[in-house]
């Protein structure tokens, strides 16, 4: 398996669609998904470097786990359910702490899914707005999550992370709203996230590797002959 230059991480509650906007980006397909159990990663090639995606468990029992799976990301993909408040909400008070292990120059994307179930009707781009799709926009429910309470979210996490927002992308460039389902706007999501990764892992490279231990190449010291026992 070829080595990841970087990671990009999704974070969020459970049933927002972490793994089906990944499925949909990856396989080009809409699936049923069950929750994911930990966490599970693709390994995508962008340019000349490998960026391993990592699809984690939102469920409470696998909650620390996160943090591990953030440890030295350099972006996080923050997923919460436009049709649900709470999930963006979970996002700040559980999910936000977690990314204390990733890189110092990580960069977040906030991303309200399933926009498909809502009267915004999203659609792919190539689909045309047929009048039996346009009628069936009347049966959808009105979003509970705009896009001003992701941007509002998006100055926390600067002001939680103690980043000038000059420094920084800007919060309306790094808040999305996806559907898993239609593939509304989700390669938009991911190539957008890694043309901004992209220089982070050529500096990376240019710092040098982590100053960490690998143990593949412990060998155990050879033993001596010492003392009356020996």
């Amino acid at each position: 398996m070829k080595k990841p230059d970087g990671k990009v991480v999704l974070l969020g509650d459970m049933n927002v669609g972490k793994t089906s906007l990944l499925h949909r980006y990856m396989e080009k397909r809409f699936q049923e998904t069950v929750s994911t159990v930990g966490g599970a990663f693709y390994l995508k090639q962008w340019g000349p470097y490998n960026i391993s995606i990592w699809d984690t468990a939102g469920r409470e029992q696998f909650h620390g786990l996160g943090s591990m799976y953030c440890r030295g990301a350099a972006a996080v993909i923050l997923t919460y359910d436009v049709n649900s408040l709470q999930s963006l909400t979970e996002l700040e008070e559980r999910f936000l702490a977690l990314t204390d292990s990733a890189s110092a120059d990580c960069i977040f994307a906030i991303v309200g899914n399933k926009v498909d179930l809502t009267d915004d009707c999203a659609l792919p781009p190539d689909e045309n707005r047929s009048e039996k799709s346009v009628a069936s926009c009347g049966s959808k429910v009105r979003k509970q999550v705009r896009a001003e309470d992701a941007i509002a979210l998006y100055k926390k996490i600067l002001k939680y992370k103690m980043l000038d927002e000059k420094d920084v992308p800007a919060a309306e460039k790094m808040c999305f709203e996806t559907s898993a389902k239609t593939g509304y706007k989700v390669d938009y999501l991911f190539e957008t996230v890694f043309e901004m990764v992209v220089p982070i892992i050529v500096r990376q490279k240019a710092e040098g590797p982590p100053q960490t231990v690998d143990i593949t190449d412990y060998k155990p010291a050879k033993r001596t002959k010492s003392g009356c026992c020996a």
